[in-house]
């Protein structure tokens, strides 16, 4: 994997632990309070909901860090803490779906297949999508870096064994890696609130398309498609979860086995044909243009990692409580029991020495908990249906926001061609699968 990507053993600045997690109570709550703006388009609607402007928020906070006053001039290092309490504070939002799913497990065996099967759109749809338009617009190889996949870790990780992130086909994972990291949920979100307002596929179909893969733009998909439809909003939640589940454990092995050959195969015949006659662009990482000393995503250990489940947490009860107007008190021990799932799931993944992501044993342990068969399971759903899924959303989407502004530059650097192939491939991800599972559920 390319060395930019390697967290940082770094010691955390404190003050970027103050200003991050104060920064996020606030644009939450701001954020929830704005409430969901409807675009009218013609065909359809886009639905601007608190999650974007969260996101929004935090980037321009994160843009214009050099003319805002202290407490709101979040630097670089602050922006990189943010990066890596986002990725403990998705696992909040891991545990609420997995408790969701817990208790929807029989209902979700009647669409076994579509869940199973769905993830052939992930595999596909992304190349089917992304790579035409990559070789119209000039693109060589890299093209198949940027469209074998979403781009999130595993990729990064494929990509660089494989072909080495030195390479064009690093180089394009890389740029779909920033892409997706910069304006994927923003893109996922508008893209799947469109779609939804044409009513061509099920909610649930919808929901499954979500499952992507990557905790983020799950997120964004997910409160898209419940807000137009929010009396079904726990089983849209439910079936994202579920797919997103098979995404996260099987998609690595069938990534790895299926779609990176098929770009590659796909690439060397549409090459001759799309390609012949177009120039070459040449995609830069932006790697050499790095300065020495550049600030990284530090590591969190287990006791800060504690402290942003905690203060991720109270942030989700602010949102909840500003935005669906439920007592802080009455959702604390929802929120206290995903933190303890959350926590177990850590601690399996540590003593099992990382031979399964941590999301998988968070989502394992969330599921027990709600399993029809499982003691206290009808109890432990109650308390934890009272925390809204949306607040979470937008908690997460927060810390999100507050890290974007730190991959500006590498994203000036790739050029409008690779973003829109990136953009497409994401797109072929979610429509491709929610086609398929569209075959399954449209029934119901």
């Amino acid at each position: 994997m390319s060395k930019t990507f390697q967290p940082d053993k770094s010691a955390v600045k404190m003050g970027s632990v103050v200003q991050v997690f104060a920064l996020a109570l606030v644009i939450a709550a701001l954020s929830e309070w704005m409430g969901p703006l409807p675009i009218e388009l013609g065909i359809g609607k886009v639905v601007l909901l608190p999650m974007i402007w969260a996101l929004l928020i935090g980037l321009v906070l994160g843009l214009l860090h050099q003319r805002l006053p202290r407490p709101v001039k979040l630097d670089l290092h602050g922006q990189h803490f943010a990066a890596a309490v986002l990725s403990c504070a998705l696992f909040l939002f891991i545990a609420k779906l997995g408790l969701l799913v817990g208790g929807s497990l029989p209902q979700l065996s009647k669409v076994g297949w579509a869940l199973a099967l769905q993830e052939l759109g992930n595999l596909i749809g992304c190349i089917l999508l992304g790579m035409p338009v990559a070789l119209l617009l000039g693109i060589k190889r890299e093209a198949i870096g940027a469209t074998f996949s979403i781009g999130r870790e595993p990729g990064l990780a494929i990509v660089g064994e494989r072909f080495g992130m030195d390479s064009p086909e690093g180089r394009g994972v890389l740029a779909e890696y920033i892409t997706g990291t910069l304006i994927g949920a923003i893109f996922i979100s508008l893209l799947a609130g469109l779609v939804t307002s044409l009513n061509i596929f099920h909610p649930f179909a919808l929901a499954m398309g979500a499952g992507v893969g990557s905790g983020s733009m799950t997120a964004a998909a997910v409160g898209a498609v419940a807000a137009q439809h929010p009396e079904m909003a726990d089983q849209i939640a439910t079936y994202a979860a579920a797919a997103n589940l098979i995404a996260t454990t099987l998609g690595t092995y069938l990534t790895l086995f299926i779609s990176l050959p098929l770009a590659v195969r796909a690439y060397r015949w549409l090459e001759p044909i799309l390609g012949r006659n177009r120039k070459a662009v040449a995609i830069d990482n932006g790697a050499a243009q790095q300065p020495a000393d550049e600030v990284h995503t530090p590591y969190l250990k287990l006791g800060m990692r504690l402290l942003s489940w905690v203060m991720g947490g109270l942030t989700v009860l602010i949102a909840n409580r500003v935005g669906h107007g439920i007592p802080m008190l009455d959702a604390l021990p929802g929120v206290a029991i995903m933190i303890g799932v959350v926590l177990v799931g850590d601690l399996i993944y540590l003593g099992t020495r990382r031979k399964l992501p941590a999301v998988c044993w968070i989502s394992f342990v969330a599921m027990a908990m709600t399993f029809p068969s499982t003691p206290y399971a009808a109890e432990v759903a109650a308390l934890t249906g009272k925390v809204n899924f949306f607040a979470m959303i937008t908690t997460m989407l927060t810390f999100a926001g507050l890290s974007l502004a730190k991959d500006i530059p590498a994203f000036r650097r790739l050029g409008w061609r690779i973003v829109v192939v990136s953009l497409l491939a994401n797109a072929g991800v979610f429509l491709a699968a929610a086609a398929i599972a569209q075959f399954f559920v449209g029934s119901l």
